[in-house]
């Protein structure tokens, strides 16, 4: 098989909504979809395959089966998978987080650290998020406004609508605001600092735990630098790039290329219906779909109506 046709884990996070299961068909015995994980090879939360000899197999199963070659050689410098790819659907506001750096997340934490970018897929009228601070501050201010809970006065409160998209190093402090439906590609990690969240407690009465000793070791305490969109991407780093593919129906109603051995390729279908085909296996997509297409497949094309994204490693 050349198109493997994934299916999520989802997670049910107090601030989640139900988009994911009304809109993405995403499918989960809670009454919340918060997050699904869209391509994952994190441990207790992998993709599972839905179709061909695998079917039913996690993707890590057919990684280790088929060999690493099948990531392309970009992929040969990581030890691990490098990518993890998930729908969010904000309900409520997430809590203020910070993510550690690859060096500090191995040291303290034996796994990597998160480097991230958002696509907005849609957002309600007035949603923001908080992307770094507004004016840079000390180490002690910091320290002092986790305490006292006023961290949102110092912080880049940044209106989001659809179609925006929002890239976040390492060592910088955000937070999904509420009303927030988003693509969000990320490193293969689930290190994440929080720092406050607004005194919610878990579904057993809990306030979920903060990290602040860690947050205020990693955390930039200065506004974040604009930087060029790095066309003709939507976003690139040494650990993944994106593409961002609109067809229309009409005159643009297909895109073709090649995946090489350079790397795998992930589509993640954000609207719309049609067709991708690959060498000579075809399959039916519509909104919310995932795949995983292997390096070294070849040609290959999609066709119909659709926004979607491509990931691959460069």
């Amino acid at each position: 098989m050349s198109i493997l046709k994934l299916q999520a884990p989802v997670k049910d996070n107090l601030w989640g909504g139900r988009r994911l299961i009304d809109e993405y068909n995403k499918k989960t015995s809670g009454d919340i979809a918060a997050e699904s994980w869209e391509l994952s090879c994190y441990p207790q939360s992998e993709s599972v395959i839905e179709n061909g000899e695998f079917a039913g197999k996690p993707l890590t199963e057919y990684i280790w089966t088929k060999g690493k070659k099948i990531l392309g050689k970009n992929c040969e410098k990581f030890e691990d998978f490098p990518i993890l790819i998930k729908f969010i659907d904000a309900r409520k506001d997430l809590s203020l987080q910070v993510h550690p750096s690859d060096e500090y997340a191995l040291k303290n934490e034996n796994q990597y650290g998160k480097t991230e970018m958002w696509y907005i897929i849609d957002a309600e009228e007035g949603s923001f998020l908080y992307y770094g601070f507004n004016r840079e501050i000390t180490k002690e201010e910091f320290a002092r406004r986790i305490e006292d809970e006023t961290l949102t006065e110092v912080l880049n409160a940044y209106p989001v609508q659809k179609g925006d998209v929002v890239f976040i190093e390492a060592g910088t402090l955000h937070a999904i605001g509420a009303g927030i439906l988003l693509a969000e590609i990320q490193q293969n990690s689930n290190v994440t600092y929080r720092v406050y969240d607004y005194g919610r407690r878990d579904k057993d009465g809990n306030l979920r735990e903060l990290h602040v000793d860690k947050a205020l070791e990693v955390t930039n305490l200065y506004p974040v630098k604009k930087v060029k969109k790095p066309e003709p991407h939507i976003g690139t780093c040494k650990y993944f790039t994106v593409d961002k593919v609109n067809l229309t129906g009409d005159k643009t109603n297909k895109v073709s290329g090649i995946v090489s051995d350079d790397s795998f390729l992930h589509i993640l279908i954000l609207e719309g219906e049609g067709t991708i085909t690959v060498g000579d296996e075809k399959m039916d997509y519509k909104k919310g779909d995932s795949y995983f297409i292997p390096a070294e497949s070849g040609e290959y094309e999609l066709a119909g109506k659709c926004e979607a994204i491509f990931t691959y490693v460069l």
